[in-house]
Formats: structure tokens, sequence, C-alpha cells
């Protein structure tokens, strides 16, 4: 696999960060989860538990093993300090200072390991006026502005339902992760580690895409247009005879196949619809116009003339749906995992394949604290010495 042979020590919970190490993990590293022994991510109790394991805990923390440490302890220290001596990779989620309050400064890192990577998430980055502040995927979401621009004009403002600012991160922080491993192994024996650092506000700011751009240009806020494109017309939904069709003509020539298709070609020979930037100012004038033609007939049959005229469109699809949908099992988007209690827990597949070194459910998402014993013994710890942290509460 292709990140088989790094070890990554993960101090991470909730999602930014097991997000992160998840996609290692399923790349092939060897994740190493470091968990309180009073309970462990809080994750674990989150969401439907049947038979004791959380389907949203098994999705972000399979192919991982669990060692349970108390870090408020000198003795857990230590075990954590002899763990990152021989790791590539040390990913946490503290707020900004907590590593250092703990006694692992970067100068003290440096010297356990200077080839280790150390890859940190935080709410608002490291430096700043907000740095020590806690922070959440709603306060990102609107910190960032990106619930600024969701929802339609004259409404709230809108969060996106999924946690998107904890998963931006995390793909940021396992992409810089993996740039760094790069450096490190460029510079061969003289490779050293480096400080890698993204944060949910940082990240979702960066996705505002052509919002901020336009913003730049113009100074003007963007407005909030709902599923209707805030730079392009038409784009949107529209509602078929028995129901609604996604369609994307994200330029004049996608415009033309598409009105074409509707028979609605002549409208491009009218002033008010010949350009995008006049459609933009007569946008519902032409949306009521499409939807009298997509009207008449129903999605099926649009998304097959649609699809047939090279125009982008689809069906907007509930869970149910797109999980049957024979595009997405054939991309292997669903798989299982087979637990020690004989459950069998479905969770979303891979969405990068390799061809040569595929991503591949090597183990299911860990019990607490699970590989403790095989975890300290592969660190040279005797019988003896692992049974006096569990009796002392360490592990």
């Amino acid at each position: 696999m292709a990140l088989t042979g790094v070890r990554v020590v993960d101090l991470t919970r909730v999602l930014a960060g097991p997000f992160c190490t998840a996609l290692l993990a399923d790349m092939g590293a060897e994740v190493i989860k470091i968990e309180a022994p009073d309970g462990g991510d809080p994750v674990r109790r989150q969401g439907v538990i049947p038979q004791g394991m959380s389907w949203y805990f098994a999705q972000f923390n399979r192919n991982k093993r669990s060692l349970t440490l108390d870090l408020y302890s000198e003795q857990g220290k230590q075990v954590l300090a002899d763990l990152l001596a021989d790791a590539d990779v040390l990913v946490e989620n503290y707020r900004p200072g907590v590593l250092a309050r703990m006694g692992f400064t970067p100068e003290r890192l440096d010297k356990i390991n200077p080839r280790l990577v150390v890859t940190s998430i935080n709410g608002y980055g490291a430096t700043g006026p907000f740095a020590a502040r806690p922070a959440f995927d709603f306060i990102a979401q609107a910190m960032s502005g990106f619930m600024s621009v969701n929802g339609a004009e004259g409404t709230p403002p809108m969060r996106v339902a999924p946690p998107v600012s904890d998963l931006v991160a995390g793909l940021y922080a396992a992409f810089g992760t993996v740039c760094a491993l790069h450096r490190r192994q460029a510079d061969g024996a003289e490779g050293r580690g480096q400080q890698v650092e993204t944060s949910l506000v940082n990240g979702l700011i960066s996705m505002l895409a052509y919002l901020s751009a336009e913003f730049f240009a113009t100074g003007e806020l963007p407005p909030r247009t709902g599923n209707d494109h805030p730079i392009v017309a038409p784009y949107g939904l529209f509602r078929a005879a028995d129901g609604d069709i996604a369609v994307a003509p994200s330029n004049d020539v996608f415009v033309e196949r598409f009105l074409a298709a509707l028979g609605l070609a002549a409208l491009l020979e009218r002033p008010e619809f010949a350009d995008n930037q006049a459609r933009m100012r007569h946008r519902e004038d032409l949306k009521a116009r499409i939807n009298e033609v997509v009207g008449s007939r129903p999605v099926a049959y649009w998304i097959e003339q649609l699809n047939a005229a090279g125009v982008p469109c689809g069906r907007p699809q509930n869970l149910h749906e797109v999980f049957a949908d024979p595009q997405v099992q054939a991309q292997e988007m669903v798989i299982e995992a087979s637990h020690a209690d004989g459950e069998t827990i479905k969770m979303t597949g891979f969405p990068v394949k390799l061809s040569a070194t595929p991503c591949a459910l090597r183990r299911p998402a860990p019990e607490l604290g699970a590989d403790s014993e095989g975890v300290l013994a592969e660190l040279g710890y005797d019988a003896a010495r692992i049974a006096a942290l569990r009796q002392a509460g360490v592990i």
C-alpha cells in the first residue's frame, strides 16, 4: 500500500483529526490511536450504537489500533515519548499550546525524533487573537463566511449539513502530512520532520472559490442564491412533471446544448438572454421559460435527453437512492467491516482509487485499548512493566 511502513501516533479525537488519520490508515499507514483509559474518544458514545460500537466512530477509526494512555501521568508521558522516538508522524488536535504544556514542546519533540512530522489541527490557527478559542464545525462555518453564502436571499445564514470544516481540515492535514513525508524522504538520511498545521476556519475560507474571487474583484458581498449559481445562469434545479432535476450548464457551450435540447435555442438570439451577464439579470424569466418545457415530461425523460446532448444533469437523490445507485455500487463506495462481536458495520468506501497500491479495509475500528499490550510489547516493554502500568491506571 502507498503508506506501508509509515507509523502514525494519533492524539486526536472527535472528527477532523480522526478523519486525517483515517485517510492515512486507509493508504496503509500504521496508526496508533491514543485514548484516555476512562472512556476514550467521545465519539465512541455518539450516534447509533448497536451492540456497543458507534457506527459513527467505526467509520472514522477503521484501520487503526487503540492504546489507552493517561497523558496526565508522568508514566503515560514517558510511554508517549517512547512511541514518538520510533514514529514518523504525530497528529494532534488540541488547542494551540496544549501539547507544549504537556511537556512536548517543538524543541523536545525535535530531540526525541528529529525526523518526526508533527501535524496540528485547530480551530483558527496557532497565531492571532482567536488562537486559543475553542472551535467546532458550526462555529467555523459561521466565522469563515461559509454560512453567509448558503441558503436563499432573505433567509437566515445556513449551515451545510455535513461537518464540512472538520472534513476539509482533515483532508488538508493528511495532504500536508504526506507532503512533509515526501520532503523528508527526498532529503535522504539528512531529512528532517517539520510542523504541519491546518485549521477549521482557514480550510473553509480556502473553499470559498469564486465567491471570494468575486468579492475581491468587486468589493460587494455575494448574494445568497440557494440552488441557483451565484455567477452563472441558467443553472440549478428545474421542475419536471414528477420531480426535480439538477442541471449545471457551466458555460456558453453547455447553455447552448441545454436550451437546444429543450427546443429553446432561439432564446439565445434575444438580447436579454444573449450572454451570461444578461441571463443573470433575467434569471427568473429564463427559469420560468425552462420550467414550462421541463415540466411537460418526467425526470427520467430529461435525464436521458440531456445526457445524450452532453448536458451535465442528475436527479437529486436521498441517501436510500444514493447507496442503491448502480454507479455508487460500481465504485464500491459502500463497504462492510466485521467486528469482534460478529456485527457487520456498513460505512462509506474509498474515494481515492490507486491502481498499484489501492486502499484497503485491513481492520475494523478497535475496541478501547484493544491493542495496548501489543503496542507496548513492540516498544520492548515486558509483561511485568505492562502489568504495572495497567495496575497504576496508566493504560
